[in-house]
Formats: C-alpha cells, sequence, structure tokens
C-alpha cells in the first residue's frame, strides 16, 4: 500500500522503503503518479522506473533542471523511464545542444533513451523497441526432438531459444511476418552477444561475423535446455517480466535488466534491435540465475540473444 510514511521513508533514503516501490513500479506504476511531484522536490530519482507515467508538469520539471543547473544520469533517466513526447523532444535537442554536465556521463542521450526501452534513430525521429503488450512465457518440453547444428566454437548443440508466429500480439512492434525462430548457443550465448541471420520460413543460421571474445576458453559441449516457451495470459501491464523469479518469462513488454540496457546494434545496418522478450533461468531450473533476452531488427533479417546475471 502506498501511503505517506512509505513516501517519507523513502525520501529520508529508506532502503525497504526503496525496494517497495521499485516493486510497484514493476506492477502498478500508475499508483506512483499522485506522489511523483513530492518524490521530485525531495531530488528522489531512483529508481527511475518509478517515472513510467510521468505526467507533463513533472516532466517538464525535470526538463527544466537539466536546462537550468545542468544534467545528471538520474534525470535522464527519469526522463527516457517516462516515454513522454516531452522527454523524446528535449533529449532530441540535447544530442545536438548538449546540456551543461553532459561531458561527465559515460554514455550519449541515445543510450540513455534505450534504458526506456526506445531510442532516438540517425533521423531524428522516435522509435520504440519494446511492446506495449506483455504475455505470460511458459517453458515446456518441446514436442519433438529438436535437431540442431553444433555451436562451432564450443560443439554444443545450439539451442532453439523459442520459435514464433510473427502474428503474437507480443510481437506487433517489430514488424515481422511469418515465423520467427530463435537458434544459439546456450553456453556461449552467456558470454557475449549472439546473432544469427532468420528467414519467414523459420531459417535461423549462425552469423558468420559473431566474434569469439578471448576470454570464453575451451568448453566440453553441454545439451541445451529442451523446454520451448509458450505464450500465455497478457500480463497486467508491460513491465511485469522478472528476470529473477520463476514464471516471470515474458513474450513483448518490457524486460527486467539485471544490469543497464542491453538493446544489440543490428550487424547489418547499426540500427538498434527491437526487443521481443525475456527467458528466466529460474524457469529452466529451479536453482538457476540469470536472465536470456532476446531481439530482432526484421528489415535487416537479424536476431540477438543477449544474457545478463547479478
Amino acid at each position: 500500500m502506498i501511503d505517506e510514511e512509505l513516501i517519507s521513508r523513502a525520501i529520508a533514503d529508506d532502503d525497504d522503503a526503496m525496494e517497495e516501490l521499485t516493486e510497484i513500479a514493476d506492477s502498478e506504476p500508475e499508483r506512483l503518479v499522485p506522489y511523483l511531484g513530492r518524490l521530485l522536490d525531495a531530488d528522489v530519482l531512483w529508481p527511475a522506473t518509478m517515472y513510467r507515467y510521468a505526467p507533463a508538469d513533472v516532466v517538464e520539471r525535470i526538463i527544466a533542471l537539466v536546462d537550468g543547473d545542468g544534467v545528471t544520469g538520474a534525470r535522464l533517466l527519469a526522463l527516457a523511464n517516462s516515454r513522454h513526447q516531452l522527454a523524446f523532444e528535449a533529449m532530441r535537442r540535447w544530442i545536438d545542444q548538449p546540456p551543461a554536465g553532459m561531458d561527465t556521463l559515460h554514455v550519449g542521450m541515445r543510450e540513455y533513451a534505450e534504458e526506456g526501452g526506445w531510442t532516438i534513430d540517425p533521423d531524428g525521429s522516435r522509435r520504440d523497441l519494446c511492446g506495449d503488450a506483455a504475455f505470460e512465457w511458459h517453458l515446456r518440453e518441446a514436442p519433438e526432438p529438436l535437431f540442431n547444428p553444433a555451436c562451432p566454437w564450443c560443439a554444443s548443440p545450439l539451442w532453439t531459444a523459442a520459435d514464433l508466429d510473427g502474428a503474437e500480439p507480443g510481437l506487433a512492434h517489430v514488424g515481422w511476418t511469418g515465423r520467427l525462430r530463435f537458434r544459439t548457443c546456450h553456453f556461449c550465448s552467456c558470454y557475449t552477444t549472439l546473432f544469427s541471420e532468420v528467414t519467414p520460413d523459420g531459417g535461423s543460421t549462425w552469423w558468420a561475423g559473431n566474434v569469439r571474445p578471448d576470454y570464453l576458453g575451451a568448453a566440453q559441449p553441454e545439451e541445451p535446455p529442451t523446454k520451448l516457451p509458450s505464450p500465455g495470459p497478457a500480463r497486467g501491464n508491460p513491465f511485469q517480466a522478472s528476470a529473477w523469479s520463476a514464471g516471470g518469462s515474458t513474450l513483448g513488454g518490457h524486460p527486467q535488466w539485471i544490469q543497464d540496457a542491453e538493446h544489440p546494434g543490428c550487424p547489418g545496418c547499426g540500427r538498434t534491435m527491437d526487443y521481443v522478450g525475456l527467458l528466466g533461468g529460474a524457469d529452466f531450473d529451479e536453482y538457476g540465475e540469470g536472465a536470456y533476452y532476446l531481439h530482432v531488427h526484421s528489415a535487416c533479417g537479424f536476431a540477438a540473444v543477449t544474457y545478463q546475471q547479478s
């Protein structure tokens, strides 16, 4: 329950209160809207996900702070997570007219936007990387054996992480027509982003341009998971994926990142790829951790799998 005590504790930097607000930001972010002005008054900008449904007046105040006394990462993250049109217009302006303090940040304006699930393309237009609808993703044993070629790096059989119909509502934002299959190495993808070339007939081929990292040593072949995700009911909002909990695997919507947002660039054109879904380690194994994140760039026919763990 949100009450004055919880907000006061958050303003006082109480860790338990911040954890509770983080959970609310994922489950029911609209409940935080009446309190955002007060939190901003107290310069409470973390977790930035609290600002997901920030109204125009709150967004305008954060923009004025950046224009007035300079930029901070926390202010940009709050704006990015608001996904508000005013935030986009300001961040696009700041690409060409950097605000004071921009040179102290480690990444650029587009990378901050991606933390909120959208990007500013080279032509200055906005593009949403994530869907507005999210669906439970239940992992079930594949109905038949999956005969895949071997990983060229570790010789493990390649893993079919997902086999999707492009008409799934969770894929509406990616613009894919036909069958979309993600085939990768479940082991090597834990060490680097792995790309594959995909075709509408379900073709999925290891991309010859994948670069093996130097720190990936010799490995014994391992059998990949034999479970395939199957879409289930719609989730209550786009933010209810969980990288930590069993049942958190989700098609569409927005990912829960364990680390910073990681939307790969398309090997074909360099544009940021669209997010497809999250497969949580806890759904493969009761002791599993980490999460696999699936991405696609439909125009160039590339799919990607990334991995994060604590």
